[in-house]
C-alpha cells in the first residue's frame, strides 16, 4: 500500500490543468451500452473508477481499446448481462449499467451496491422508476433481478427527491424506451446535462436539458449512433485546486474548466475575501490580508456541492474565526473531522453540523488516514499548511478521483512524495 509525505508551509504558484470529470465520464461510459457503433470518448481521466467501469464493460462482453486519457468502447459484442458483485463492491456507480442493459436487452442482474463510507446511498428511487416504466424488478440473493419482456415504456418519473444516479439511469432508459418519458424532480448536475447532450446528439429527441424537467421520446429499442465527444472538465478537481490556492494563501491559476460550473465554490471563495478572476476557462485564485470565516449548507446543484464540503472544512481551520457547515445530503460525511483533529483543527460536531473554529497556521504535521475520496484530499489541503510532515495513508481513495495529483501538486511547488508502506 502507497502513502503521500507531504512537508507543509511550501510556497506554491503557477498554473494547474484540470482532467476530465470522473462523475461524468462513468455514466457516459455506461451510455455507450445504448449504442450500435464503437465509440471514442476522449478527455478522460486516468483514475482508478473509470478503469474499475470500463473492466465492467468488458465483463459484460464488450470490448475497448484505452491510452491515457481516451477510449474507444464497442459494446456490440456484449452477451452478458450481469453486473456481478465483485465489481460493483469496488465502485457504486456500477449501477448506472442498470437503465441502458434493461432498456436494451430486456433483463439484467445488477449487484445491489450496499453501503457506502459516506452514507447510504439507496437505489430504491431508480428501481421505482424502472417500474413505471414497466419493468418487473426482484432482489434475490444481493441482486436486482430486472426484467421488461416487452420493452420499457415512456412514462411520468416523479422522483420523490433529487437523485443524480436515479436521473442519470432513467435518462439510458427513456433514450431506447417506446413512447415519451417526463422526468420530473430531475436532478441538474454538469454530468447530466452531458450525458442528455451525448444522447440528444445520436438523435433522441430531448427537451428540458439542464432544467428538474426533462422530456424523452424514446427510439423503441433501435439502438443510437453515437458520435465522439470530450468529457467535460472536473468541477470538484478545480474546486479542489482552488481551495489549495485558499488554504495556502498564495496565487494560482485553475485551467482548463468551465467556471459556471463552479459558481458557488467561487461565491464562498469571495465571501471567504478572496478575489477570483474569471476567464472562459480558468480562474485565478489571489491571496488575501484576512481570510474571512464562511457558513456552508450542503445541497444539490446549482447549490453547494457535497463534494466540496470537506475541502472547505480544510480551508476554515485558517479563517479568522468561526465557520460552520450543515451537511444536508449525506448521513456520515464527516469522517475527515478525526483526522483533521488529529493535525490540530478545532472542529465541533453537532450532528449534521460542523464548527469550525479557524486560526491561520494552527495545524501540525503527523500521520493521518484517508476515510474517502474527498475527505482524503481535505488531508492532502490541511497538510500543505501544517507545520512539519504530514503522512496520508489508504491514499487509494484519492486514485478514485485525482488525475496525477503529486505530480499536479509538486508542478506548482508543494513538497509530495508518494511512498511504499513499510
Amino acid at each position: 500500500m502507497e502513502y503521500l509525505k507531504i512537508i507543509g508551509n511550501k510556497k506554491i504558484s503557477g498554473e494547474v490543468s484540470i482532467s476530465g470529470a470522473k462523475n461524468a465520464a462513468l455514466p457516459l461510459i455506461a451510455s455507450t451500452i445504448l449504442g450500435k457503433n464503437k465509440i471514442t470518448i476522449n478527455n478522460l481521466p486516468n483514475v482508478a473508477d473509470i478503469n474499475t467501469f470500463l473492466k465492467l464493460i468488458s465483463k459484460l462482453g464488450g470490448t475497448f481499446q484505452k491510452d491515457k486519457n481516451s477510449a474507444t468502447i464497442d459494446t456490440s459484442t456484449i452477451n452478458n448481462t450481469t453486473a456481478t458483485y465483485d465489481i460493483v463492491k469496488t465502485m457504486r456507480a456500477s449501477i448506472l449499467v442498470l437503465g441502458p442493459l434493461l432498456a436494451r436487452f430486456g433483463h439484467c442482474e445488477v449487484s445491489l451496491p450496499g453501503g457506502c463510507a459516506i452514507g447510504q446511498r439507496p437505489v430504491d428511487l431508480h428501481l421505482k422508476a424502472l417500474e413505471q416504466m414497466g419493468a418487473n424488478i426482484e432482489i434475490l440473493q444481493g441482486y436486482i433481478k430486472a426484467t421488461a419482456p416487452e420493452g420499457l415504456k415512456g412514462a411520468k418519473i416523479v422522483f420523490d427527491k433529487v437523485t443524480v444516479g436515479g436521473t442519470e439511469n432513467i435518462v439510458m432508459a427513456a433514450a431506447l424506451a417506446n413512447g415519451i418519458t417526463t422526468i420530473i424532480n430531475a436532478a441538474k448536475e454538469p454530468e447530466i446535462v452531458q450525458l442528455c447532450e451525448v444522447i440528444q446528439s445520436a438523435g433522441v429527441k430531448i427537451d428540458g436539458i439542464g432544467t428538474s424537467k426533462i422530456v424523452i421520446e424514446g427510439t423503441n429499442g433501435k439502438l443510437l449512433d453515437i458520435k465522439p465527444f470530450s468529457v467535460i472538465p472536473d468541477r470538484i478537481e478545480a474546486g479542489t485546486y482552488m481551495c489549495a490556492a485558499a488554504i495556502t494563501n498564495q496565487k494560482l491559476t485553475i485551467k482548463n474548466i468551465i467556471p459556471s460550473h463552479l459558481e458557488a465554490v467561487i461565491s464562498k471563495l469571495e465571501e471567504m475575501n478572496f478575489e477570483v478572476l474569471q476567464t472562459q476557462n480558468s480562474v485565478t485564485i489571489l491571496p488575501t490580508q484576512d481570510i474571512k470565516p464562511v457558513n456552508i449548507i450542503t445541497t444539490e446543484y446549482p447549490g453547494f456541492p457535497t463534494d466540496m464540503q470537506a475541502q472547505f472544512m480544510a480551508l476554515a481551520t485558517q479563517a479568522n474565526g468561526t465557520s460552520t457547515i450543515d451537511e444536508r445530503l449525506f448521513e456520515n460525511r464527516f469522517m475527515h473531522v478525526s483526522e483533521l483533529l488529529r493535525l490540530g483543527a478545532e472542529i465541533h460536531l453537532n450532528g449534521n453540523i460542523a464548527t469550525i473554529i479557524g486560526k491561520k497556521d494552527s495545524l501540525s504535521g503527523t500521520d493521518v488516514m484517508a476515510t474517502d475520496l474527498r475527505a482524503s484530499s481535505a488531508l492532502v489541503l490541511a497538510a500543505l499548511v501544517a507545520h512539519g510532515e504530514t503522512n496520508i495513508h489508504r491514499i487509494y481513495h484519492l486514485d478514485r478521483g485525482y488525475e496525477n495529483l503529486e505530480e499536479k501538486l509538486i508542478n506548482i511547488g508543494a513538497d509530495v512524495k508518494r511512498l511504499k508502506e513499510s
